[in-house]
């Protein structure tokens, strides 16, 4: 285990955050546990299902290559994320994304009023799309919003050439929409549809 992750994260520690995603977000089933309601799972069991998963013939290259998972180095690579991807609760004996499911969970965040503006990045060829429908869920659970552009262009860089939406939450929430907010700082909401939209900086 490398005692300097917070500074230097290492390739196992990269390794392990995104195989968390894929648990806590889209398959638990891939190493045999099930999510509460809420998207917890018990960090011990989440850690003996990797490393029971990983040792078993036929498992995949992703689980085969980790290091020793031990408790400390999933609280690790939860505490150095770069995007807060995951929480740890209160008492820190359980895990779970923070957002970005594709599996049905219910975060439980209570709806609060948003900022008056929200931005949302994607890439630039899926505007006429958005100008006609909006912006929907897909996959996911709920539409992911950043409270300032920087964030909002960065997520829209991984999709391709990034453009950035404007989002009037404000009127939206006047509207009747309703708005929540992850752990980490994302804001989500059901739809955006496309008269509360805008291209920034037009």
């Amino acid at each position: 285990m490398n005692t300097n992750a917070e500074s230097h994260p290492s390739d196992g520690h990269v390794a392990l955050s995104k195989l968390l995603s894929k648990i806590l977000r889209h398959e638990p089933e891939m190493v045999g546990i099930r999510l509460d309601g809420q998207g917890w799972v018990s960090v011990d069991e989440l850690v003996r299902a990797i490393e029971r998963t990983a040792r078993k013939a036929g498992a995949p290259k992703r689980l085969r290559t980790l290091p020793p998972v031990t408790k400390e180095l999933v609280l690790a690579v939860v505490a150095t994320n770069d995007k807060k991807r995951f929480s740890v609760s209160p008492d820190g004996k359980r895990v779970r994304a923070a957002q970005g499911h594709s599996i049905e969970i219910d975060l439980g965040y209570a709806a609060v009023e948003p900022p008056a503006i929200l931005y949302h990045g994607t890439a630039r060829n899926n505007w006429a799309h958005i100008a006609r429908e909006g912006l929907r869920a897909q996959s996911r659970h709920a539409v992911h919003l950043s409270a300032d552009v920087d964030t909002a262009t960065r997520v829209g860089g991984r999709h391709g050439r990034p453009i950035v939406l404007v989002v009037d939450a404000a009127r939206m929430h006047k509207d009747g929409f309703s708005f929540s907010c992850s752990d980490n700082g994302v804001w989500l909401t059901a739809h955006v549809p496309s008269s509360y939209l805008a291209r920034f900086g037009e």
